[in-house]
């Protein structure tokens, strides 16, 4: 889809101030003509060898005239746009100086400072405000998969204070774009999608919960009008941010049409002293010929980091919903015996285990293990899962307090509120503040003694409730920025202090996708929901930024515990199949054919994740709304997984052929079922020919003509394997 180049990406700088950014198939050009703000004027499909003639020209083509009833010069898109420039659209910063001097108006510095900076993997462009009395400093950044990343530093150079009301981060989109692509949903149903028209005007996300939420969107697209995964031009932002955030849209009547995102800061949250500075956080920008390679731009920035987890994914067994707050040594060793049995390699006790914790309205804040329920602690299951070759991980959530608990009634002052009465609560529990000293040093205290006294490999780490009236106390000032940027403090100084521990994001299952927390953490907790209906559209619209082995994707016991539905197992272990696989079910329960069948999927998920965690995954565009199909293909293209899930009956009976795009066209491959436990095939109908006969297709006609998935009965699913 595209290539990775770590050469030198500024291809070129010229006379008249036209940059031009190119790296792996993307292309970003900027218009930096002297005495102006830089804008950029492309970013997408990469523009070839330029030369400085061509770009100065690109740069000029693209410039506005001035219109009858507007301006004497009409306002453009630029790097950073103010009102005092003429720019009537959503500002790059808003603030003031109590409630005085509004206006920001920035231009190049003087001479004797740099105006652009190259960096290794970008351009810095410096602007001041001399009359307003801030600088500017915004960086731009050409990943090696062609992810644009853009932040903006705001340093007040003024003797007073400076507030900041907004700071945003612009990237132009071609005029065509005119369908948006955005997510929503709630608690169990995270990440839906929905599509609307970008018309003139803006189309505004925000989210005030602390954290994304489970109703925001983690992306914001826009693309030609029905663009789908397979086709169509499509460019998208991510805000890179754990707490209050915004992303929008718009589209001016200037012939100006641009994404946008940043944090969304409270009333007075942000005040700058003299020599004070701001950062924005980091906004993603990606694009492609359909969302599929949109998607794999993030997926290939993500990994090369050097702190992504590069060694296969443990298959994880977790034991909320086996035992949920009844923790009985005997019947969890049990489970440990289980679990080792079908190839578990972490299990991970959830919550239950800490002082007084016996439901969900007490106890958070104490983080001791309960004597009472574990007179030895937690050592005789550690010493079990350990022996049994597995890693232990447990379930915590340092951010939160009960009311009801020893912590919140020694430290009342510990808690998140603007009033003196506490805001409305969630789930029982009110948010610790951990900007505060004291509060942080103490979780801090407590979860490093539990690191210390077991062998904990990983922390499940949960925050379940939005931070409402979240300030610093009584008639204080705002707090969710201090508040991310501790629990960012937080999770770096326990990953450094704790060399190889893993640590998962849960947030009422996935109210906290982000990648800001993912550069800290090593996977999400997609969704409670494990109901795999529910969970296709939910992972196949987060595996749009997220690369899918850092989303939890678990085998759900087959009476689903949030839906009430009744799955059979093939269809659960295809839904979970191409992420970080998991178990979510008390396996003593099983049968023997039950367990044997449990187990061939371990197995298949063990084959598979290789591919899932380096390969290319590839969502189809069906004709057919009760048929998904997606994959997993290798980088060198000689392997690859499918899965075919049907969600209802369908109209046709057989249904029509699938394609199984993504493929060496020019390459053989062998086509067979590896579905676990087989398909059952019904008296009714005859066999599907394929499966019973040496099928192989070159690349080419798996992708266009495509083969014919078996006849099944809604909520089923099989595995199809692929082999040059």
């Amino acid at each position: 889809m595209h290539s990775l180049d770590n050469d030198v990406l500024v291809s070129a700088v010229t006379r008249n101030g036209a940059i031009h950014l190119r790296r792996g198939g993307t292309s970003v050009v900027i218009d930096a003509q002297t005495g102006s703000i830089p804008a950029i004027v492309h970013w997408g499909p990469d523009l070839g060898e330029a030369d400085a003639s061509t770009l100065d020209s690109l740069a000029i083509a693209t410039r506005p005239q001035r219109v009858s009833g507007g301006l004497d010069e009409t306002p453009r898109l630029r790097t950073v746009t103010t009102a005092a420039d003429g720019w009537f659209g959503t500002p790059t910063l808003a603030g003031h100086r109590g409630g005085l001097s509004f206006s920001t108006s920035f231009t190049a510095p003087s001479s004797a400072s740099p105006r652009t900076e190259t960096t290794s993997d970008g351009i810095a462009i410096f602007l001041t405000d001399d009359e307003g009395g801030l600088t500017a400093r915004v960086e731009l950044q050409l990943g090696a998969s062609g992810l644009l990343r853009q932040r903006i530093t705001i340093r007040n150079v003024g003797e007073t204070p400076y507030t900041v009301d907004a700071l945003n981060l612009l990237f132009p989109l071609p005029w065509d774009a005119t369908e948006i692509l955005d997510t929503t949903g709630r608690h169990l149903r995270e990440r839906s999608a929905q599509r609307s028209e970008l018309t003139f005007g803006t189309h505004l996300r925000e989210s005030r919960r602390g954290r994304p939420g489970a109703d925001s969107t983690l992306l914001l697209a826009a693309g030609t009008p029905g663009f789908g995964f397979e086709s169509g031009l499509v460019h998208g932002i991510h805000v890179a941010w754990s707490g209050n955030q915004r992303a929008f849209a718009e589209r001016a009547t200037t012939g100006e049409s641009l994404l946008g995102g940043g944090e969304l800061y409270l009333p007075g949250e942000i005040v700058l002293g003299h020599g004070e500075e701001l950062s924005s956080p980091w906004v993603l920008g990606s694009w492609g010929q359909g969302l599929n390679e949109f998607a794999a731009r993030f997926h290939t920035e993500w990994r090369a980091r050097p702190q992504h987890p590069m060694r296969p994914r443990p298959v994880t067994l977790n034991t909320w919903e086996a035992v949920y707050f009844d923790h009985d040594l005997d019947k969890l060793l049990a489970l440990a015996d289980a679990a080792s049995d079908v190839g578990v390699e972490r299990f991970v006790l959830d919550d239950g285990w800490f002082h007084g914790r016996r439901d969900d309205t007490s106890s958070l804040g104490d983080w001791t293990v309960d004597a009472g329920v574990w007179p030895e602690g937690l050592h005789p299951l550690v010493d079990r899962v350990t022996a049994l070759g597995m890693e232990f991980g447990l379930w915590v959530e340092p951010e939160m307090v009960n009311p009801d608990s020893d912590l919140a009634r020694a430290h009342p002052d510990w808690i998140l509120r603007s009033r003196t009465t506490l805001p409305p609560s969630g789930r029982q529990q009110q948010v610790l503040d951990l900007a505060n000293p004291d509060a942080y040093a103490y979780i801090a205290e407590h979860l490093n003694a539990l690191l210390d006294e077991y062998p904990i490999a990983y922390l499940k780490w949960d925050h379940n409730r939005d931070l409402v009236d979240a300030g610093a106390g009584p008639g204080q000032a705002a707090r969710v920025h201090e508040q991310t940027l501790a629990l960012y403090r937080l999770l770096d100084e326990l990953k450094t202090t704790h060399p190889g521990l893993e640590i998962e994001s849960c947030a009422s299952g996935g109210a906290r996708v982000d990648l800001g927390i993912l550069d800290r953490t090593d996977r999400v907790w997609t969704s409670d929901c494990l109901d795999p209906v529910e969970r296709l559209e939910n992972q196949r619209y987060t595996s749009l930024v997220v690369p899918p082995e850092l989303m939890g994707m678990h085998l759900t016991t087959p009476h689903v515990h949030s839906t009430g539905r009744t799955v059979s197992l093939a269809f659960s272990g295809s839904v979970a199949l191409f992420g970080h696989f998991g178990i979510e079910w008390d396996l003593t329960t099983l049968t023997d054919d039950e367990r044997a069948t449990v187990s061939e999927w371990v197995e298949l998920s063990k084959q598979v994740r290789p591919l899932v965690a380096t390969g290319a995954s590839v969502q189809v565009d069906t004709a057919d709304p009760g048929l998904d199909v997606r994959g997993v293909i290798s980088d060198d293209q000689s392997r690859a997984y499918f899965t075919v899930a049907q969600t209802q009956t369908l109209i046709s009976s057989p249904a029509g052929r699938v394609r199984l795009p993504g493929l060496d066209p020019d390459r053989e491959y062998q086509v067979r079922l590896v579905t676990p436990g087989g398909i059952t095939e019904s008296p009714a109908q005859s066999p599907l020919a394929w499966a019973h006969h040496n099928t192989v297709l070159t690349g080419r006609m798996l992708s266009i003509v495509g083969v014919r998935p078996p006849v099944q009965n809604p909520q089923q699913g099989i595995v199809i394997e692929l082999t040059a």
